[in-house]
C-alpha cells in the first residue's frame, strides 16, 4: 500500500516538472501578419489584434494597415476598428494574412449638437448620411441634393417648420458653399432635444454638415473629372403672330368691337414668305436657343497623416455655359474655383488644435437684359430683331448711309431691328447693349482647440472654436447705348423691299465700367465648452457638457446685426445601452425685445429604452435591435420676430396733417404709428416626440421614425381687432396698435426612413424609402370675419382662400339670373363664383377654404432610393414624390388678357361656339379682374413623382494596378432630373419668365493615387 502510494507521489512530482515543457514543445509559436483593411479595402490604422488564448498579448496596424504578432498556433485572434463590426480569426501556417472588416453603422459616430455620439445612441429625432460612400455611387455638385430619399423628416425643410439653420464645422454657412466631395457627413437635427443647446435660431431644425478631416495613414490623392450637358425639359407654347391675331379679334369681337386685323394680314403672317416684314418671333427656335449647354468639373482632393499632423485638401474648378446661341448671350459662363483645407494637430498629450480654411471664387457673365422675362411678355409680331441690309431698296440713300455709321452691323448682313415702343428690345440689348460680371469672394476661416483636463478631474475635456467668414460681391457692367431701325415696305417691284427707316436712339459707347450691387456679409463664431464623460463599472455612462456659445452676422446696408448668444447645459446618462436619460437646458438670448424680456431658458428631455438588451428579447431571431424614445422640451425663439425694436412706439411728422392757427406759419401734426408694448417676448415652441429605432433579421432590415407634435404659441402680429377702433385713424395717419405675442400654430407628423439590405445570387441589393407626413392648423388668430367659414383659425397655415367657381355664364339671362359680381362687369363666357353667404353678391366674403398650398413641402413627402451591387459594377437610382396640395395657374401664361401674350391655353377659350366644350374664359381686350383671382377654377394638384437620379458605375479590377502608380480607377454615366410622372406633368416641368427647367447627363472618371 506505501508503495503504491509512493508512485502516486513521484507521478505528480514528475508531472509538475515535466509538463511546462512537455506543453511548450507540442504548442508552436508562430509570427502572424498580415493587413487590416476596411471599407473599399483602404488600410486601416490603429485596428486592434489581441489573442484569446495568450492573456496581454496583442498588437495593433500600423500607417500602411500592417501588423505583426508573435502567438500560438491555432489560437484565436480578435480584431477590432472603430466603426468597424469585430471579427476573429484563427491563426494558420499561411506567412501573410489580409482581414477584411465589415463597417458596423451602429458604431458610426454621429455629429450632433457640439459632440459627436454612437449612432445607435442617438436620441431626440436625429437623422444621418455618411457622405463619402453616397457620394461613390451618386456624384452630384449641391451638398443637400437628392438626401430627402434618404432621410425621414426633411424634404427642402425640417418637419414642415421652414428654414434650418445650418452649420459647416459648427459655424453658420450656406449649404452652397460646400462640395458633396468635401463632406463626410450630414446629420439632420429634427427635434426639440435635438436643436436646444444652438438657441434661439435653430427653433427650425439644424443641418450640421461635416467636411472631410485627415487621417492616419499614406498620402490619398483622388481626381475626379466630370462632364456633362443640360437639356430643356419643355419651352411655353405661344401663339404665332397669325394665331395671335385671330383669338385677338375674337377677343375684340367679345368686347363687342370690330376686328382689328384682316384674313389678308393673318395669311402674310402665317405664310411665312415675307419673315423680314411679317414677324413671326419664336423665342424659343434654334435660331437663338442652343439644343443644350455644358458643364464641366473637376476636384482633387489630397489627405494624409500621422499621429501628429492630419490633412485634407480639396481643390475644384467647375464651368457652365449657357442656352443663349447670339450676340453676347454666347460668352455666358458661370465659373467656380474653391480650395479648402482641413488640419488637425496633436501638440502634447494634453493639447489638439485643428484649422479650417475655405476659399470660394465665383465668377458669372451675362447680358444686359432679361432674354427670358421677355420671351415671356412680347408679342410675336412686334418687331424683326434683325433687318436685312440687302433688302433696302437701291438709291436709298439715307438708309445706306444708316448703314455706313452703324457702330452694329450684325454679321455684315444686319440692322438692328425694333420700332418706337421697342426701343430698347432683347436681341438688340443681347447683340450691342453690352454684358455684365458677377464676382463674388468668400473666405471662410476656423479654429479651434481641444484640451484633456483628466489631471484634474478624469474624463474632462475642453474645447473652443472660433471661426470668421467674410463675403463680398458686385456686379461690373459696360452699357453700351445703340440705335435700333424701323422699316417702311414696298412691292413695286415684285416683291418686298425696304423703301426707308427711321432709327431710334444713337450708337455709342461710353468704355465707362460701371459697379453696382456692391455687397458684403461677415460672420463671426465662437463656443467654448467643458465635457464630461465617465464610464463606472463598465456598466454606466455619465456625459455632461456646460458650453457659452454665439455668433454675430453683419450684411451690407443692413444696421442691426443678426445675433445669437447662448449658454446651454447637457447631462446625460447611459445605463448598459439600455436606459438611457438626456437633459438639456439653454439660456437664450435676443436683442429683439426690450431689456427686461430679452433672456429665457429652454429646458428639454430625453429618455430611451432598448428594449432588445432585455432579457424577454435577447434570443429573437427577429429582432437585432429595437429602442424606444420619448422626447419633449420647450425652446424659446425669435426667428420670426421680423425687425428689431418692436417693442417701442413710433412717433412721425414725415406725412403728417398741415395745420396752422395763422397764415403762412403752416406746421405738420405728430403722429403714431405704432404702440408700445414692453411685454414683447420669444415666440415659444413646445414639442413632444416618440422614436422607434428597429434592426430586423440580422440587420437585413432597419427602420427608423418619429411622431411629433408641436406648438408655436405666441407668434408676433400687428391685429387692429385685438383693439377698439379708434386706435387707427385714416386721416390723419395715425396707428396705436402695438406688436403683441397672440397667433398660435400646431404641427403634427410623423417621418420614417426604411432600408431593405438583400443580397440574391452574387447581387448585392439595397432598397431605401424615407418620408414625411405632416398636419398643420392655426390654433388660435386675432380675425374678425362675418361668416364662420372664413376663420383662418383650425385651418392649416399654408391654406389656400379664394372662390368657387359654378361654370361660366352662358347668356345675358344667366348673368341677370345669378348673384351680382363686384369685380366688374361680366358678360357670357366670364367666370361664375357660388355665393357662400347667400347676399346675392359675389365678393371677398364668398372665399373659402380650398386646399394646402405645401409652403413648406406638400403634407406627404417621400423618397426610394436603389442600389445594385455586382462585382465592379454598380446602378443606383433615386426618386422623390409628394402628394396631398394644390396650386395656382396664376401666372402670365395662364391669366391672359388686354394686351398680353397669348399662350397655347386661349385656344380652348370661351365663344358661343365653343360654349360646351370650352375650358376657358372668354377673351377681352379689357382687364378681366373677375376672371383672374383666387379660384378654384385655377387649381391644380401637385402631386408627382421624379425620377431624380439614375448613375452606373464601374470600378476596374485593383489588380490591374498591382504596378502601377493608380490604385483605384473608375467611371460612370448619369442623368438627372429625367422625368416627371404627373397628371400635370406639362405644368410642373413649365419655367415662365426665367430659364427653362433642365435634365443633365454625365460622364465621369475618377481615380485614386
Amino acid at each position: 500500500m506505501r508503495y503504491i502510494q509512493l508512485k502516486i507521489v513521484l507521478c505528480f512530482v514528475l508531472m509538475a516538472f515535466c509538463s511546462p515543457r512537455l506543453f511548450a514543445q507540442s504548442l508552436q509559436k508562430t509570427n502572424l501578419q498580415g493587413i487590416v483593411t476596411g471599407q473599399d479595402g483602404r488600410p486601416l490604422f490603429g485596428a486592434s489584434l489581441i489573442s484569446l488564448q495568450d492573456a496581454g498579448i496583442g498588437t495593433s496596424t500600423d500607417i500602411e494597415g500592417n501588423f505583426s504578432i508573435e502567438v500560438e498556433e491555432n489560437s484565436n485572434i480578435l480584431v477590432s476598428a472603430l466603426g468597424y463590426k469585430t471579427q476573429t480569426i484563427m491563426t494558420t501556417s499561411q506567412e501573410v494574412i489580409k482581414i477584411n472588416l465589415e463597417v458596423d453603422q451602429s458604431e458610426d459616430e454621429v455629429q450632433v449638437a457640439f459632440r459627436k455620439v454612437k449612432s445607435k445612441d442617438l436620441l431626440g429625432g436625429i437623422s444621418y448620411v455618411n457622405m463619402p460612400e453616397l457620394v461613390e455611387q451618386n456624384y452630384t455638385t449641391y451638398s443637400l441634393d437628392g438626401l430627402r430619399a434618404f432621410v425621414g423628416g426633411y424634404n427642402g425643410s425640417i418637419w414642415g417648420n421652414g428654414g434650418a439653420l445650418v452649420l459647416v464645422d459648427g459655424v453658420p454657412r450656406n449649404a452652397g458653399t460646400v462640395l458633396p466631395i468635401e463632406i463626410d457627413q450630414v446629420t439632420f437635427l429634427k427635434g426639440a432635444s435635438a436643436v436646444a443647446l444652438y438657441g434661439s435660431r435653430a427653433a427650425k431644425g439644424v443641418i450640421y454638415i461635416t467636411t472631410k478631416k485627415g487621417q492616419v495613414q499614406k498620402q490619398e490623392i483622388k481626381v475626379r473629372v466630370d462632364g456633362g450637358m443640360f437639356t430643356p425639359k419643355r419651352y411655353p407654347k405661344y401663339l404665332g403672330s397669325a394665331e395671335y391675331m385671330y383669338y385677338y379679334n375674337q377677343a375684340r369681337q367679345n368686347d363687342g368691337l370690330d376686328d382689328l386685323y384682316s384674313y389678308e394680314t393673318m395669311y402674310n403672317y402665317a405664310s411665312g414668305n415675307s419673315p423680314y416684314r411679317y414677324a413671326d418671333v419664336d423665342y424659343f427656335s434654334s435660331d437663338y436657343i442652343k439644343d443644350y449647354f455644358t458643364r464641366y468639373d473637376a476636384n482633387l482632393e489630397i489627405t494624409g497623416g500621422n499621429e501628429i499632423a492630419k490633412y485634407y485638401t480639396a481643390v475644384n474648378f467647375e464651368h457652365t455655359n449657357d442656352l443663349l446661341d447670339f450676340g453676347e448671350g454666347k460668352k455666358n459662363k458661370t465659373e467656380r474655383f474653391n480650395v479648402r483645407g482641413n488640419i488637425d494637430l496633436r501638440i502634447n498629450e494634453i493639447i489638439s488644435a485643428n484649422v479650417g480654411v475655405n476659399a470660394i471664387y465665383y465668377n458669372g457673365r451675362g447680358v444686359n437684359t432679361n432674354y427670358w422675362g421677355s420671351a415671356a411678355t412680347l408679342r410675336p409680331y412686334r418687331f424683326t430683331p434683325l433687318l436685312p441690309i440687302d433688302l433696302i431698296e437701291q438709291g436709298d440713300i439715307a438708309s445706306e448711309t444708316y448703314v455706313n455709321n452703324s457702330n452694329y452691323v450684325i454679321d455684315g448682313k444686319f440692322l438692328l431691328g425694333g420700332t418706337q415702343l421697342d426701343q430698347t428690345n432683347p436681341f438688340a440689348a443681347i447683340y450691342a447693349g453690352g454684358y455684365n460680371t458677377y464676382t463674388n469672394r468668400q473666405f471662410q476661416f476656423n479654429t479651434g482647440v481641444n484640451a484633456d483636463l483628466k489631471s484634474i478631474l478624469e474624463g474632462l475635456e475642453f474645447k473652443a472654436i472660433f471661426a470668421v467668414d467674410y463675403e463680398t460681391s458686385y456686379n461690373q457692367s459696360y452699357n453700351n447705348n445703340y440705335a435700333v431701325y424701323e422699316p417702311s415696305w414696298n412691292t413695286y417691284a415684285g416683291f418686298d423691299q425696304i423703301t426707308s427707316l427711321t432709327k431710334y436712339g444713337e450708337d455709342s459707347k461710353s468704355g465707362i465700367q460701371n459697379i453696382s450691387n456692391s455687397a458684403y456679409n461677415q460672420t463671426v463664431t465662437f463656443s467654448g465648452q467643458f465635457d464630461y464623460n465617465k464610464t463606472f463599472n463598465n456598466e454606466s455612462k455619465l456625459s455632461a457638457m456646460l458650453i457659452a456659445t454665439g455668433f454675430q452676422q453683419s450684411q451690407s446696408e443692413v444696421y442691426h446685426r443678426i445675433s445669437n448668444a447662448n449658454l446651454a447645459l447637457q447631462v446625460g446618462y447611459n445605463y448598459k445601452d439600455k436606459l438611457y436619460f438626456d437633459f438639456k437646458e439653454a439660456v437664450v438670448h435676443s436683442a429683439r425685445f426690450a431689456e427686461g424680456e430679452r433672456t429665457a431658458t429652454s429646458p428639454t428631455l430625453s429618455m430611451a429604452w432598448r428594449l432588445s438588451e432585455e432579457n424577454f428579447m435577447k434570443d429573437s431571431s427577429v429582432f437585432d435591435d429595437l429602442k424606444l424614445s420619448v422626447s419633449g422640451g420647450i425652446l424659446h425663439t425669435d426667428l420670426d420676430v421680423n425687425g428689431y425694436y418692436l417693442y417701442e412706439s413710433i412717433y412721425s411728422q414725415t406725412d403728417g396733417a398741415w395745420f396752422s392757427w395763422r397764415d403762412g406759419a403752416l406746421t405738420r401734426t405728430t403722429d403714431s404709428r405704432r404702440g408700445e408694448n414692453l411685454d414683447l417676448t420669444f415666440i415659444k415652441k413646445k414639442e413632444f416626440n416618440v422614436g422607434l429605432d428597429a434592426s430586423l433579421f440580422k440587420k437585413s432590415i432597419n427602420f427608423k421614425g418619429s411622431f411629433f407634435i408641436n406648438k408655436m404659441e405666441g407668434n408676433v402680429i400687428q391685429a387692429s381687432v385685438l383693439y377698439p377702433n379708434y386706435f387707427t385713424t385714416g386721416w390723419p395717419n395715425s396707428s396705436f396698435i402695438p406688436y403683441v405675442n397672440y397667433n398660435d400654430d400646431k404641427r403634427v407628423g410623423f417621418d420614417f426612413d426604411l432600408k431593405f439590405n438583400k443580397k440574391i445570387g452574387s447581387m448585392d441589393w439595397t432598397l431605401g424609402v424615407a418620408g414625411l407626413y405632416y398636419d398643420t392648423k392655426a390654433t388660435k388668430r386675432a380675425e374678425m370675419f362675418e361668416d364662420d367659414y372664413q376663420f383662418r383659425q383650425d385651418k392649416p397655415l399654408d391654406a389656400i382662400w379664394g372662390l368657387q367657381n359654378d361654370g361660366f355664364f352662358q347668356d345675358a339671362s344667366d348673368i341677370a339670373n345669378s348673384p351680382a359680381q363686384s369685380f366688374g362687369q361680366v358678360q357670357p363666357g366670364d367666370i361664375k363664383y357660388k355665393d357662400q353667404n347667400g347676399d346675392g353678391i359675389i365678393n371677398a366674403q364668398d372665399e373659402v377654404f380650398l386646399g394646402k398650398a405645401g409652403w413648406s413641402g406638400s403634407p406627404f413627402t417621400f423618397g426610394i432610393n436603389l442600389t445594385a451591387k455586382w462585382k465592379n459594377l454598380t446602378f443606383f437610382a433615386l426618386a422623390t414624390g409628394q402628394t396631398g396640395a394644390y396650386a395656382m395657374k396664376n401666372n402670365s401664361y395662364f391669366w391672359v388678357d388686354a394686351e398680353d401674350k397669348y399662350s397655347e391655353v386661349v385656344r380652348n377659350s370661351w365663344t358661343e361656339e365653343t360654349a360646351a366644350t370650352a375650358t376657358y374664359p372668354r377673351l377681352t381686350t379689357g382687364v378681366s379682374n373677375n376672371n383672374f383671382r383666387s379660384s378654384d377654377f385655377w387649381m391644380y394638384k401637385t402631386d408627382r413623382i421624379d425620377l431624380a437620379k439614375v448613375q452606373v458605375s464601374y470600378n476596374f479590377p485593383k489588380k490591374m494596378f498591382e504596378t502601377s502608380f493608380i490604385r483605384e480607377l473608375g467611371v460612370y454615366a448619369s442623368g438627372a432630373n429625367l422625368v416627371t410622372f404627373s397628371r400635370h406633368r406639362d405644368i410642373m416641368e413649365l419655367n415662365v419668365g426665367s430659364a427653362p427647367q433642365t435634365r443633365f447627363y454625365n460622364l465621369g472618371i475618377k481615380a485614386l493615387f
